[in-house]
């Protein structure tokens, strides 16, 4: 049980883990989680970790098939630039490894965006804290469990 699941039961909301077979050699985990679960990539979403203005780390939680506009999250931050963080600092700050980062149940809330697409579909799929292991509930769930708010983020 991961602290993402945890978080989840505890809000006592509605969702569903998938779990399916990780291969070590895949290029996207996204992409092989859409595939392996037999859903669109538009409805499985990458966990993204942001350093904005070099020093505050915000999460952007976007579709796996969509490329993260860097301007676009520096601009909802109100900051002036943004750009990846190091996988230490985000190893270190949200107590996932990389592939299997999930936006809940993170060791150090941070401030997260969820790309605005999410809430033209019913339920998302997010990573539940390990690669092979996904979570889905609805949009307004993922927001509301993280004071998340949507904005635009893609390209």
């Amino acid at each position: 049980m991961t602290p993402a699941i945890k978080l989840a039961q505890k809000a006592k909301i509605n969702y569903r883990v998938h779990q399916y077979q990780h291969d070590a050699s895949a290029e996207s985990y996204g992409t092989e989680a859409a595939e392996k679960l037999g859903i669109q990539q538009e409805q499985v979403f990458k966990t993204l970790v942001v350093a904005i203005d070099s020093s505050t780390l915000v999460v952007a939680v976007i579709p796996v098939s969509a490329m993260l506009s860097m301007k676009q999250v520096a601009k909802a931050c109100g900051g002036k630039k943004a750009a990846m963080a190091e996988q230490s600092q985000v190893e270190r700050s949200t107590g996932y490894v990389l592939g299997g980062v999930s936006p809940l149940g993170q060791k150090k809330r941070l401030k997260t965006l969820i790309d605005s697409s999410a809430q033209s579909h019913d339920t998302i799929f997010v990573s539940a804290g390990k690669r092979g292991l996904e979570i889905e509930l609805t949009p307004a769930d993922l927001a509301s469990l993280l004071s998340a708010k949507f904005e635009e983020l893609q390209h």
